[in-house]
Parts: C-alpha cells; structure tokens; sequence
C-alpha cells in the first residue's frame, strides 16, 4: 500500500510538472538598431512577434527594444544574442567584419538582382546558402531567418552622373566588402553603421550613403541628400546580409511546444518574408523620394557597365582572400549565383 501511494504522488508530480511546463509563459527581450518605424521593425519583426504570441497562446510574449535600447551598438547585437544579453537579434552581418566570411558572398558587387521580388529572392538564397555552406558560421545562436535587402544605391549631396563623379567624395560604407568596392570606384569610404547616417550626413562628416531606397526614410536621407544613383538592367550595385538570431539557452530551455511555435516561423519563410518587407519598403521609399521631388538618376547601360567592370575586383580580392583561409570563393559565388537564379525563377 505505501509502494502504491509513493508511486501514486510521483505520477502526481510528474504530471503537476508536465502541466507547470505548458502553462510557462516566457517573454523574450528582442533588440535591434532600427527606430521602430523602419521597414523590417514594423513590416516583418513586429508581424513575428505577434504570430508567434498568438500560436503560443499567449505563452511567448515578445518585448521589443528598438534603436540600441537595451545598450550597446549595432555591431554589438550578434554577440548580445550569443552571449544572453538579450533573446533575439536582428542585425546587419557586415557591422562584424571577418566572422561571417562566406556568407559575405552576397555582398559581392552586382551578384545580386534588382527589379521587382529581388530581396525577397535572395533572401530565400541566401537562407539555403548558409544551410549548405555556412551554418558552422551560426553555430552559436539558433538562427530564425537570414536574408539581405532590395538593390543598393548611392544617396549624395552631388549627383552621380558617372564613375568619375565619385572621386573625392566621402561615401558611408556599412561593411568591408562595400568599403573595399567604394575604394575600387574612387570614393574614400567612411565606416558607420546605418544609425550613424543622418548626423553624419547632416554635419557633412560624409558626402553621400550607399543604402537601399528601404531605410532612406527611417534615418531622413531623403531630406537631407536631394540625389539618388541607381544602375540600369538586371543586377544591383551590392547587398547586405542580415541576421534574425536567439539565443541557444533561451530555445532549449523551452518546452517541446513552444520550441515548435518558433520552429515553424524561421526558416525559408521567414527569411522570405523579411525580404518581401524590404521590397515593399524600396517601392514605397522610391515613390517618396519622387514625389518629393528629388533627382533620380539611374544611369545607363553603358556606364552602369563601366561601374560593374571597375568594382568587378572586389569579387577577386574576396576569392584570394578566402582561398588564405583555406575557403573556395569561386566555388561560394557560383553556389549563390546559382541559388539566386533559383529563387528568382530564371
């Protein structure tokens, strides 16, 4: 008889344990460098937040801290995940130069398309690049999405009307790659992160940005510079590569159902949608620019082509660099070229 109570109070247990363990509710402290109304924070972080409250049932809660609030700066955010600072990141890959060294092949000059559907489709490549090629780069955090943004462009006080219009100017570059393309153009290339953009470019410590028509508004670009430089045919000037990171604790320490909320909103989709935000973001900050009244100057085939064969070294100096590493670079940019063309349907 007391066997039978002793095993009688333990399945009582147990199951008082199992029911305390789906009744836990977890709140997860998202941070990132973007003010709230910025595209990805309003258009895919905060739609995140809300989904995977609402297929927990109230049981994950999501408190966001936009614009470095919680602390830190922008190339802190990778490390604030990893180390449980925080829960969940998002942040730019770049703003931690040589951590991130092969899936900084999508910042390779002109790798990537322009046009309608370009960021949602090389962010759907750039997720399946990293599950064959990188994921060791991520081995630190679970990562939910990895995506990049729609065509860069030149935002200036001087407008670009060809390559030469770019000597002597100081142009914001957001990582190495960028810096090393903005050298190769005949700019000096200034570092910063996005954040930084708008004093930068309001005290005239820079001359011009390279970012896409996304973010322009977020930090008033488009108030401040009256001139935007975009490239004619099918490929854009460089991308970006972001990450939408938690922290590995945090995931294993959740029970099995709650784990599966945030397993089914990461992956291919997510990062797919993320960048489809950045696509409706460049359509709606362009037609802003627009009806602003700003010059818009996308220049022609011929000179876009003189852009392309000048910057076209970047991508040599990133083979050679990787091949020191003991990396192929080669074999990388033609896997996420051809990923690229997967995604995009061509």
């Amino acid at each position: 008889m007391k066997l039978l109570k002793l095993r009688t109070l333990g399945v009582l247990c147990a199951a008082f344990t199992a029911a305390s363990a789906m009744a836990q509710t977890v709140t997860l402290r998202l941070h990132h460098f973007l003010p709230p109304q910025a595209t990805i924070p309003a258009n895919a972080i905060t739609p995140w937040a809300k989904k995977i409250e609402e297929e927990s049932q109230g049981r994950l809660r999501v408190q966001i801290f936009p614009a470095m609030q919680m602390g830190g700066t922008p190339p802190q955010l990778y490390d604030q995940a990893k180390d449980g600072v925080v829960d969940v990141i998002w942040t730019v890959l770049g703003y931690t130069p040589n951590r991130f060294v092969r899936t900084e092949v999508f910042e390779i000059p002109f790798i990537a398309p322009s046009g309608p559907g370009a960021a949602e489709a090389t962010s759907k490549a750039a997720w399946e690049f990293v599950q064959k090629h990188a994921s060791e780069e991520f081995r630190d955090v679970k990562l939910l999405a990895v995506h990049t943004h729609g065509p860069g462009l030149f935002h200036t006080r001087n407008p670009i009307t060809h390559l030469e219009s770019l000597r002597g100017m100081k142009i914001r570059g957001g990582t190495r790659i960028v810096n090393n393309m903005l050298v190769k153009l005949g700019a000096t290339p200034v570092g910063m992160p996005v954040p930084a953009v708008t004093e930068a470019l309001s005290r005239g410590v820079i001359d011009g940005t390279t970012i896409p028509w996304e973010v322009a508004p977020s930090v008033k670009v488009t108030e401040i510079v009256k001139n935007h430089t975009a490239f004619s045919g099918d490929k854009g000037l460089y991308n970006m590569a972001f990450a939408f990171a938690m922290n590995r604790n945090t995931y294993d320490r959740l029970p099995a159902d709650l784990k599966k909320v945030i397993d089914n909103n990461s992956g291919l989709e997510l990062s797919a949608a993320f960048g489809r935000a950045m696509d409706q973001g460049d359509k709606a900050a362009y037609e802003e620019a627009r009806k602003t009244g700003n010059n818009i100057v996308v220049l022609g085939e011929a000179e876009t082509r003189r852009f392309l064969e000048t910057a076209a070294s970047v991508e040599a100096d990133w083979v050679n660099e990787m091949r020191g590493r003991g990396i192929d670079g080669a074999k990388l940019a033609a896997e996420a070229r051809a990923l690229i063309a997967k995604h995009s349907g061509k």
